[in-house]
């Protein structure tokens, strides 16, 4: 069966009631969804000359509209239940089409989809490079946005969901006796065989229904007042404090009530483990109390069996009064730690400029950053620490682009983030110069140790470990071509760039596993036992303590030293780190050190595991690891 609905009503769009009975609605708890929306006029339900007319067009031979689906197979009795430690997770961020849309070991048939990531090659390649937890982009099914698609676009990344149940069909391969829902479970599936968890990013701040001239498609027409948050100065208009022209309204219990369902049937039914929730402060949000970490939503998710324990991470963030909630989730939550990415970026990019970092910065965020995260029994795991992710520029772009180059997303250059704290290393783009060449490699793969070794849940972006490029353009958005899908022809070819990234990011996710204090997760050193020294010691490159003076000077260099024998062999490990432009002698502590990784590019690889006597010397812009 296939239906739509038809709700009767006033039109009144200043009191905020917009019911239209000549178009047809798609029911918001629909699992299938029939149709497209191609952006044209039929679909609005007010007078395109005048929007305060209603529109009398009838638009059921065209609007989206719900499929009755077959039921789906019993849930297993883990579903939705997070698999991996804590302080274990390495979490890897992903577009389903982005990802195998040109992988030459995927049949062609199934690039780009839900059955290809599921690929034996495809899972393979990520547990090589170490990940535990792969994010999905959105995968809910979604409206592109009537300007983009006027363009010949579409919003590729996906936040423009309009049906909370639907796993998004552009993304099913289409084989006979499959459905979209039923090839995502499959893929669930694979993804669990190989231990590893499944994450997919949620938008339940707003709906592709857009601000009061968008299309009325579903909730609009439903209850326009009781879905959306509206201004109480005319109620026409829509708060946008998601910068997408809508906001729902988590506080009244029925759009609660449809997130929660929601919810639940991805974590019961499609065997997800957790979420990653868009905008997450929205969803805690009153017009008039402002974000509240105790409102509805949080304290229906915290008294939930099954989503209680489900992987919970929130972007802490939206453009509304007060939006900046980093650190305020209730515990339990994980938070992408943007502070954490601009710390990293300042100290290993920015150091001729005045965003650099200091040390104090450095040191502050790669012990998880107990400023925002040490308090209400939070652990340091509640930092999600990351450099790239999928809204800015790719790892690659990072260090060879100083400006955005967003000119196909037809705004003029407009838009995007216009401080990205990049260094293009002397070049704008593409170059063939080796020293140029060498310099980027050498600061990216600083920037990959020091997130794989941090304290805190590192992210990595699909694709950087390839070397992929998207020629400067950091709000790739609407690019659903190569632009965007990562660039897997002869990109792990033996011996390629890639090829030798891609196991460098392996060797760092073997030493975090190999080194419990890199991942350990306790606070340090507040939490060392009454009468035992802490576990952590900050030195200088001469081998002295930090002072305060050294911790406010203009130094670029120093070492950590983790001791508190919590290595089951009872290893001590020291980090040596050095962002200045020269080399540094670093005087070791006491013991026979041993090396176990550089991320210097020339570095001879015979060396890991021999002694290294009373010094060691990191090059520039490098890092150093050794054990004893």
């Amino acid at each position: 069966m296939v239906y739509g609905y038809r709700v009767h009503g006033p039109w009144s769009p200043h009191e905020g009631t917009r019911f239209n009975p000549a178009k047809l609605l798609l029911d918001p708890y629909a699992k299938e969804i029939v149709g497209n929306y191609d952006g044209s006029d039929i679909f609005l339900g007010h007078d395109p000359a005048n929007p305060d007319k209603r529109d009398t067009r009838d638009n059921a031979a065209v609007a989206l509209k719900a499929r009755v689906a077959a039921p789906g197979p019993a849930p297993a009795a883990t579903a939705g239940h997070a698999r991996i430690a804590a302080g274990d997770r390495v979490l890897y961020e992903l577009h389903v089409k982005g990802q195998t849309k040109l992988h030459p070991a995927v049949p062609a048939a199934l690039r780009g989809t839900y059955a290809g990531l599921a690929e034996p090659a495809v899972l393979d390649h990520l547990q090589a490079l170490g990940i535990t937890t792969l994010s999905l982009m959105p995968v809910q099914h979604r409206a592109d946005e009537q300007r983009l698609q006027h363009m010949g676009l579409s919003n590729y990344w996906g936040y423009t969901t309009i049906g909370w149940f639907a796993p998004e069909a552009r993304y099913w391969s289409g084989r006979p006796g499959t459905t979209p829902a039923g090839e995502f479970r499959a893929m669930a599936d694979a993804i669990h065989a190989r231990g590893m968890e499944l994450v997919i990013d949620v938008v339940y701040n707003h709906s592709a229904e857009t601000d009061e001239l968008g299309p009325t498609l579903s909730l609009r027409g439903i209850d326009n007042a009781l879905y959306y948050h509206l201004r109480p100065d005319d109620r026409a208009l829509y708060e946008n404090w998601t910068g997408c022209g809508n906001c729902l309204n988590l506080g009244e219990p029925r759009v609660l009530q449809l997130v929660m369902d929601s919810l639940r049937f991805w974590a019961c039914e499609m065997s997800v483990d957790g979420f990653r929730f868009d905008l997450a402060p929205v969803l805690g949000r009153d017009a008039q109390r402002g974000f509240d970490a105790r409102a509805p939503f949080f304290a229906a998710i915290a008294q939930d069996p099954v989503l209680s324990r489900t992987l919970l991470i929130a972007e802490p963030w939206d453009i509304g009064p007060g939006g900046y909630r980093l650190g305020e989730f209730p515990p339990g939550w994980l938070e992408w730690n943007d502070r954490y990415r601009d710390t990293q970026r300042g100290f290993w990019l920015r150091q001729d400029h005045d965003d650099k970092a200091s040390l104090g910065d450095f040191a502050h965020r790669f012990t998880a950053s107990s400023t925002q995260f040490a308090h209400n029994g939070r652990a340091p795991t509640a930092s999600v620490n990351f450099v790239t992710a999928h809204d800015g520029f790719t790892l690659r772009d990072l260090v060879s682009y100083n400006e955005r180059h967003n000119l196909a997303n037809g705004e003029d250059n407009r838009d995007g983030h216009g401080h990205n704290m990049s260094n293009n290393c002397g070049v704008e783009g593409p170059s063939d110069d080796p020293a140029v060449l060498a310099l980027r490699s050498r600061l990216q793969r600083a920037l990959l140790a020091t997130l794989m070794l941090s304290q805190g849940t590192p992210m990595l972006l699909a694709g950087d470990e390839l070397g992929h490029s998207q020629q400067g353009n950091n709000n790739a958005y609407c690019q659903d071509n190569e632009t965007t899908w990562l660039p897997w022809i002869g990109a792990c070819a033996p011996g390629s760039d890639a090829a030798r990234m891609s196991a460098f990011v392996a060797c760092l996710a073997a030493l975090r596993r190999e080194a419990p204090a890199l991942r350990s997760i306790r606070w340090w050193p507040a939490e060392a036992p009454q009468g035992t020294p802490p576990g952590i010691h900050w030195l200088r490159p001469d081998g002295e303590p930090m002072t305060p003076a050294d911790w406010n000077s203009t130094g670029t260099a120093l070492a950590v030293l983790f001791s508190d024998g919590t290595d089951e062999n009872g290893s001590a490990w020291l980090v040596m780190v050095n962002a200045g432009p020269q080399a540094v002698s670093f005087t070791l502590p006491a013991g026979t050190w041993r090396l176990s990784l550089s991320t210097d590019p020339g570095h001879d690889p015979g060396e890991v595991g021999q002694p290294l006597g009373d010094t060691a010397q990191v090059p520039f812009s490098s890092i150093g690891i050794a054990r004893t």
